[in-house]
């Protein structure tokens, strides 16, 4: 009687074993993206880093001299714009924050066949150029306007100056004025991750929760917000890293008074032309986001985004 013998099938290959094999397809299609992160990034990197180190003038030249005292310089002559531009990027992402979450909730568990509506209108303010929009809110605020005559009226202005945000009866040139058009002009980038993450929030558990006679607040507290700390994180982190370094706000609805580290570092670019403190202002900002940014979502408890 013959034998038979049933041979498992072949393994198909997966991508990673065809990179194991020394097939380089797999590395052509990272080569594009590889090709634009050096030219784009890397590059421009490096040569602001042989910039912040070097000492000269415009009209001399400007040569490599390892000059690293500029960096100390630029930091004891500018650290009021960085804390500046911390502060106001920090009170406008904790109001995106307060405004963006009940309306990602809103989106994603009750707005029913208005869902895609009210998305498109999150959206919308993208299809109009940043320039404009802060512009806009210039006219808003100004003095004499609609806005700021209720604002008197109601005695919110009395409030505002008591707690040295605004001055007078106006609000332009005031740090008011900076951290709405932030909080405007970002809202957006809060309320994208935020109902990405809360849609995909099972129902059922809401449900559960409600058996187990879990009140609302509970629930949110317990099943709801822990859920949705990935899009917390995610949206904290794509308003504050723009907010910091932002200077069209501060421009546009603030004085000199106001002025963000993003405002020096484009003067000091385009009109003092001292491309060495400006490179290392740079560095500085990027490094000090950086850190931040690394002790936050460590302290999150969502280290794997790092």
């Amino acid at each position: 009687m013959a034998l038979v013998t049933d041979k498992p099938p072949a393994p198909r290959a997966t991508s990673r074993t065809a990179a194991r094999s020394g097939k380089p397809t797999p590395y052509w299609l990272l080569l594009p993206g590889i090709l634009w992160l050096l030219v784009f990034f890397a590059a421009p990197l490096v040569y602001q880093a042989s910039t912040s180190v070097q000492t000269g003038s415009l009209e001399e030249g400007f040569q490599v001299t390892w000059h690293f005292a500029t960096y100390w310089d630029a930091l004891t002559e500018y650290y009021p714009q960085f804390l500046r531009s911390v502060a106001y990027a920090a009170t406008a992402t904790a109001l995106c924050l307060a405004l963006g979450y009940p309306l990602a909730y809103l989106i994603a568990f009750k707005a029913g066949r208005w869902r895609n509506v009210l998305m498109i209108l999150v959206i919308a303010p993208f299809f109009t150029s940043f320039l404009i929009r802060t512009l806009a809110w210039k006219t808003i605020l100004s003095d004499g306007g609609p806005v700021v005559s209720a604002l008197a009226s109601l005695h919110v202005l009395d409030v505002t100056n008591a707690l040295g945000v605004t001055e007078g009866h106006r609000v332009l040139a005031t740090p008011l004025a900076v951290v709405c058009g932030l909080t405007y002009n970002f809202l957006p980038f809060m309320i994208l991750p935020l109902y990405t993450s809360l849609e995909r929030i099972d129902a059922r558990l809401h449900e559960a929760a409600g058996d187990l006679y879990a009140r609302p607040l509970t629930t949110f507290r317990k099943v709801t917000f822990p859920l949705s700390m990935p899009g917390v994180v995610a949206g904290t982190l794509l308003t504050f890293i723009p907010a910091t370094g932002d200077y069209i706000n501060a421009e546009l609805l603030g004085s000199t008074d106001q002025k963000m580290i993003g405002n020096v570092i484009q003067s000091q670019f385009l009109r003092v032309l001292d491309y060495p403190t400006a490179a290392a202002l740079s560095f500085i900002l990027m490094a000090a986001i950086l850190a931040m940014v690394t002790v936050y979502i460590r302290k999150s408890g969502t280290e794997d985004l790092v």
